[in-house]
């Protein structure tokens, strides 16, 4: 029997492929796994794998992708599954041809009529019995995959080819392999993997696959667990806190480290109290969800953790500048050298500085250059310099994040040619010539990274490039986090229904005024069963709360002395 596994990355699809295949082998079934462990069995398939995936290669079209994924999985066919399924052995593969028809014609939009023949080719008229496509919310398939990068250590690991597209790549291809689905429902069972136990969900995988091996008829085709009951009535602004935490709790009960990353970034003590009660069995990911935090918890949390984590208690500091972030990250120096140097963007101090020399000195220049971004004095020159003769392209690129001088746009021309992708970086926020230039060059092929390059930009052709992109992908929402412009509220309301866990994000720094909640209240009655939309929600009045509560002295004081706080500075 031949069974293949589909869904989108980050679905569980490798995870739930492997765990059938061992129990199959205990129940005494002859088991081969064409991707066992997630690596393709054939070398020259990993070959032909990592060219389609190299984000050097933007220039590759569809087409010939298209093919280039054809010829791995008719390697894959040839020398793994078709000697496997002669020799009688039940063989499961980890993607199979339906993939490049979700890819290439929902994903990049080409006719499926057209990619047909070519598949049929490949695939010498063998097609498996039986395809399980685990189905899941992409939103919810993005996380899991961001925390996946997490725990293997693969944070700052680049982006694919495919990578490079943006979010609303996936959106597509999961649209097309439900229709591939629906097309065919007595080879196809969908497994949905939202909200259950994995426990369950494998065992629900293994009944199905069982019957079919004993020839027992396959009642349904979606395999629809039990639902959870949802929470009563809708959710509001005003209860976004509980329901948020409520959603937390019972997710912690059966994805733990996801609950604990989804507190990434979030103050307050509903958050620190559930941090406390992880911190024991997931402390890498407790240190990491404190970025950016500066209260006393969070210090006290991460002096605990720096001992067992050191290196994700720096990854966890973010852009905090304190004094206090000066002796941990002196303190954290020895065991986690890059972290620390890394995360000192922005900071031109006698303290920064410091660290940065010992870094020299020990041999860290590479981590010492991306920590350079925003950072504009003499001595930060001198470092790149060095680094240009070391080849250090792409630090050197992405050391020159925020900077918009005449000096700064010499280097990132002469840096173009080495990498373009990490120069197109290091213009986040920029509307500099190189910004413009390579934006139009890279939109087709990097649109994801082109539209996050636009942060904070606010020019007619930005806005033009976010409308364009906003249609296919949620970057263009994610580029105008925190701005509080006309523009960038209609872009908003007319992208709430397309992306809006993204929408909602970026509305994180915005006080808690009429406009951003009727626009929240809007997204959380249509989206509140959403797990990641009541994140974002609760992470934006979670913020602008903690900016509320530290104003409120100054607000006083101004009070008391007749002054109006808003002018205070001026």
């Amino acid at each position: 029997m031949f069974i293949d596994f589909e869904g989108i990355d980050g679905s569980g699809k490798t995870t739930l492929s492997n765990l059938l295949a061992s129990r199959l082998k205990r129940l005494g079934y002859k088991v081969a796994h064409a991707r066992e462990g997630g690596e393709l069995q054939s070398p020259t398939a990993r070959r032909i794998r990592d060219l389609t995936r190299d984000a050097r290669l933007l220039e590759m079209g569809p087409r010939a992708e298209f093919f280039l994924n054809l010829a791995r999985d008719a390697q894959q066919l040839e020398e793994v599954i078709a000697p496997a399924l002669k020799r009688g052995e039940v063989c499961i593969t980890d993607r199979y041809l339906y993939s490049q028809l979700a890819l290439t014609g929902g994903g990049r939009g080409l006719k499926e009529e057209q990619l047909l023949p070519s598949c049929e080719l490949a695939s010498q008229g063998l097609w498996p019995d039986l395809v399980i496509l685990v189905d899941v919310d992409p939103d919810l398939a993005r996380l899991r995959k961001r925390l996946g990068k997490v725990q293997s250590g693969k944070v700052n690991d680049a982006d694919s080819r495919k990578g490079l597209v943006g979010a609303g790549l996936a959106v597509r291809v999961r649209e097309a392999f439900l229709a591939q689905a629906r097309k065919d429902p007595a080879r196809w069972i969908i497994l949905e993997n939202n909200d259950q136990p994995l426990r369950v969900l494998e065992q629900r995988l293994v009944e199905a696959v069982v019957a079919r091996l004993e020839g027992r008829e396959q009642p349904v085709q979606r395999l629809v667990p039990a639902p959870t009951p949802p929470a009563p009535g809708a959710v509001s602004v005003d209860d976004v806190e509980e329901r948020f935490f409520q959603a937390v709790d019972s997710l912690e009960a059966r994805e733990p480290q996801l609950a604990a990353w989804l507190l990434n970034g979030i103050p307050g003590l509903p958050a620190h109290q559930r941090r406390l009660a992880y911190a024991e069995r997931l402390p890498g990911l407790v240190a990491r969800s404190l970025n950016g935090l500066d209260d006393d918890t969070a210090w006290t949390l991460r002096d605990v953790l720096s001992a067992s984590v050191p290196v994700d208690v720096a990854e966890g500091l973010g852009f905090v500048t304190s004094p206090r972030s000066h002796v941990l990250r002196q303190r954290l120096y020895a065991q986690a050298p890059a972290a620390v140097l890394e995360g000192l963007k922005r900071q031109d101090s006698p303290e920064a500085w410091a660290l940065r020399e010992r870094g020299l000195k020990d041999g860290h220049m590479a981590a010492v250059l991306l920590g350079l971004a925003g950072v504009d004095g003499e001595e930060s020159w001198v470092v790149r310099e060095a680094g240009m003769q070391r080849k250090l392209y792409s630090e050197v690129a992405r050391s020159l994040g925020g900077l918009s001088t005449e000096r700064a746009e010499a280097l990132r021309e002469a840096l173009i040619p080495h990498d373009r992708l990490a120069v197109l970086k290091s213009t986040t926020g920029l509307e500099t010539p190189v910004a413009v230039g390579l934006r139009e060059q890279l939109e087709k092929g990097a649109l994801k990274l082109v539209l996050r390059s636009l942060t904070g930009v606010d020019t007619p052709r930005a806005w033009a490039m976010r409308e364009r992109g906003a249609q296919s992908t949620k970057e263009a929402l994610d580029s105008v986090d925190g701005m509080d412009s006309p523009a960038a509220w209609k872009l908003r309301a007319s992208a709430a229904r397309r992306w809006p866990a993204t929408v909602v994000s970026s509305m994180r720094g915005l006080p808690l005024v009429a406009e951003t909640r009727a626009l929240l209240e809007r997204i959380l009655e249509e989206q509140a069963g959403k797990l990641p939309v009541l994140r974002n929600a609760y992470a934006v009045v979670a913020q602008a709360r903690a900016l509320e509560q530290a104003q409120r002295p100054a607000r006083a004081l101004a009070e008391t002395l007749g002054v109006d706080a808003g002018r205070q500075e001026a």
